[in-house]
């Protein structure tokens, strides 16, 4: 019996007591940190939050974030390949100029490689855009096949890069209807295919499209066309003066069965004229205007509707003015998605229901339109898909293209895989 109470009267229990609740904390601590560790180490979700995408487009435009850290050698060709067409001015200011602005913006970047053994790509500097000898005045390019074959038969016969790896870290710009296989018809395009020694290449090209396409049988990144950088000096879309509601000026064929029996738009073009023509809410023009950007920028919707080709160069001349693009293009692959949040700065409309476009617009203005305009006008959406001069402007096209190509590069660059640099070689243009 004293054993008993002996035992009952002891201090060991407060103590006992006191060592279970200081492990109970201790253990409690250890879950909340593995709990907070795990989800600050997750990857965070992008389906809850309105502003989680342009958080991740702003992290993703940081150099901090993804250095350019790639080498670019960029051929020094004969003029005749890409100096000697800008005797026209008209080259490097026109929708397909991309190809002289990417160009230039190698030139004057930190990421171009002044010794080629130090490369990571091999970029060709080809003009195929700047024979303007058509009848329209539109770009011919019926030389495109053959300058670009020169080229490679140049750059093959004097540097041993392009054999080593047979064109697979080299880049080319195809900034055309239908890319790289250079006509702006389709089926002619589709017939013709992408030129077989362009195929193990990068290429960057304006033609996008979600689904399968023989233009699209090499590996490509999808750029936006070039517009001028100081059509984006503009008020915002919400304190300027936006008297017309809906906008497009371009070509409108009444009867679209034009050229060879194919159909321009898809007939898209012409049941927009045919439905609104009449209707004054909606300004639509059919002659070309060298002033069309102020009527942009009076207008609250931008109609980007396809026309050979599904993308066009208004998708940008819209972002950039403050309207919102009404884009009518089915299937079509948007430029730099990662930092362009086309959904939230854009509409997108089925060819099919053309015919209920109003009520669509009517509805988005009553409701989320204030929105949509506030997003389009943030500085970094219109810097991602415009090309600047000289040199590359974090953020922008030329960048936005930088950063995709470093994405690639362990998987592309023929020196990274191999770590052995080539001999240097004496270099002799024929």
């Amino acid at each position: 019996m004293k054993q008993l109470l002996s035992r009952r009267s002891s201090p060991d229990k407060p103590q006992q007591c006191h060592q279970f609740l200081k492990k109970y904390y201790r253990c409690l601590l250890w879950i909340s940190l593995s709990i907070y560790l795990f989800l600050s180490t997750s990857p965070p979700s992008f389906h809850h939050s309105p502003l989680s995408r342009r958080t991740l487009s702003q992290t993703l435009a940081s150099p901090s974030s993804l250095p350019l850290s790639l080498k670019i050698y960029v051929y020094d060709l004969p003029p005749e390949f890409n100096a000697a067409w800008l005797s026209n001015p008209r080259c490097a200011s026109h929708l397909f100029a991309a190809e002289v602005a990417i160009h230039d913006a190698l030139l004057h970047s930190s990421v171009r490689a002044v010794n080629h053994l130090d490369a990571d790509y091999f970029f060709v500097p080809v003009y195929v855009s700047c024979d303007f000898s058509t009848i329209n005045g539109f770009p011919s390019l019926r030389h495109a096949r053959p300058l670009l074959s020169s080229a490679v038969d140049l750059i093959s016969t004097n540097f041993p890069f392009w054999n080593r790896s047979n064109g697979f870290d080299h880049v080319f710009v195809a900034s055309h209807d239908y890319g790289a296989c250079f006509h702006a018809m389709e089926d002619v395009a589709i017939a013709e295919g992408i030129p077989t020694f362009m195929k193990n290449s990068i290429l960057l090209q304006t033609f996008g499209m979600m689904s399968p396409h023989a233009c699209q049988e090499a590996e490509h990144v999808v750029i936006p066309p070039y517009i001028s950088p100081e059509d984006d000096r503009r008020p915002p879309p919400e304190t300027a003066r936006r008297d017309i509601f809906a906008f497009f000026r371009g070509k409108m064929e009444i009867h679209p069965k034009n050229i060879s029996g194919r159909f321009y738009s898809r007939k898209v073009r012409t049941e927009i004229w045919n439905k609104y023509s009449g209707n004054r809410r909606f300004y639509l023009r059919r002659h070309r205007y060298d002033g069309y950007q102020s009527e942009i920028a009076r207008s609250v919707f931008c109609l980007c509707p396809l026309g050979w080709a599904p993308w066009s160069p208004r998708l940008v001349e819209s972002v950039a003015l403050g309207c919102v693009p009404v884009i009518i293009a089915d299937g079509i692959r948007l430029p730099f998605p990662e930092a362009v949040p086309w959904p939230e700065i854009s509409l997108s409309v089925a060819e099919r229901d053309v015919a209920g476009l109003e009520h669509l617009l009517d509805r988005v203005a009553a409701t989320n339109l204030s929105a949509i305009q506030r997003r389009l006008w943030d500085p970094a959406v219109r810097r991602a898909l415009l090309f600047h001069r000289p040199g590359v402007i974090e953020g922008d096209a030329s960048w936005n293209i930088l950063r995709t190509l470093e994405s690639k590069v362990h998987r592309r660059s023929w020196r990274r895989r191999s770590g052995q640099p080539l001999p240097d070689s004496s270099v002799r243009w024929a």
